[in-house]
């Protein structure tokens, strides 16, 4: 990969197209112009076979420039640089600044193209491919382009190690709204490489991020704790409380069944005062019972229910509080 610096200081991570790659490029490309120059070649040879000498001359030559050297720059230019055989072999003809070519890069690569490729059957180009550090050829040179890879391979997505068991849910009330995005990919980094490091690196680096985390939330972590094990407990909690605020129910739950509750009045059961004994419950209570527990909400009507949040109620944390 070779670091190209754009026009406003930004440092773009291309991958230059090599020799393999390009050649085969450069073959597909050939074989289409190639075919193409031969059919209208034909064309033209059955349609002026009635002219002289020169003007069969003269119609050759404006077929072989047309086709062999117009038509490629044709295509690169309306393309943004991207022939046939680069857009099978997922190649692409940039600047040397990362932006797509216009038509005057394209001129000078078709005209350079036709001596060092066509003239000497790639010889050139292969030669001075090689020799550049970034695979371009003459053509390259001269127009102040680059041809790179646009289908790069995914890098492989590494799972951050889980923390010890024993530390699962210890930081369950701790503050991380003042860890800024920064820090926690430093630390998602560091977790997922730890067992590329050396062993005194790592541990320093670690107590570096502990500390640079312990600053933030201003809790430390628990005494004989490491701090490459503090820093996972840390980050699996986050992650924790990412997928329960993601995938929290939208609808009733024991917050609008508490508000629920709280909020109707007390009404009077229909079926109030038609007999002896029928001592109605609020309807209010049935239904903070309702949201807050589910299934308890699903008690007589007659009796009510215990109010939302009251003891019988479930903790709001799906975490058992640190020992």
């Amino acid at each position: 990969m070779t670091g190209v610096v754009t026009g406003d200081a930004v440092v773009l991570g291309l991958r230059p197209a090599r020799l393999p790659s390009r050649a085969l490029a450069l073959v597909v490309d050939l074989v289409v112009v190639w075919t193409a120059y031969l059919l209208v070649s034909i064309g033209l040879g059955v349609a002026t076979a009635s002219l002289d000498e020169a003007a069969v001359m003269a119609v050759s030559i404006a077929t072989f420039l047309l086709v062999l050297v117009g038509a490629p720059i044709a295509v690169e230019t309306l393309t943004r640089g991207r022939s046939l055989g680069k857009l099978a072999c997922g190649l692409r003809v940039v600047r040397d600044d990362g932006g797509p070519i216009r038509f005057r890069h394209a001129l000078v690569r078709g005209a350079m193209g036709v001596v060092e490729i066509l003239m000497t059957f790639g010889v050139v180009a292969c030669i001075a491919s090689l020799v550049s550090a970034r695979g371009r050829r003459i053509g390259d040179v001269f127009a102040g382009t680059l041809v790179v890879r646009e289908r790069v391979p995914a890098a492989r997505v590494t799972a951050v190690p889980p923390p010890p068991p024993w530390l699962v849910g210890r930081f369950a009330r701790l503050d991380l709204s003042g860890v800024p995005e920064d820090l926690w990919l430093a630390i998602r980094q560091y977790l997922t490489r730890m067992g590329q490091l050396d062993a005194a690196v790592g541990r320093a680096l670690a107590e570096r991020l502990a500390d640079d985390l312990v600053a933030r939330t201003g809790a430390p972590p628990p005494p004989g704790v490491p701090a490459a094990a503090y820093l996972a407990a840390v980050v699996n909690e986050r992650q924790a409380r990412d997928a329960r605020r993601a995938f929290a129910p939208s609808g009733g739950g024991a917050a609008g069944g508490a508000a629920a509750g709280a909020g109707a009045a007390p009404a009077v059961h229909p079926t109030a005062g038609r007999g002896p004994g029928r001592v109605p419950g609020p309807v209010g209570g049935v239904a903070g019972a309702t949201g807050a527990g589910g299934a308890r909400g699903g008690g007589s009507e007659g009796r009510g229910g215990p109010p939302a949040g009251g003891p019988g109620a479930p903790p709001a944390t799906g975490f058992a509080p640190p020992a």
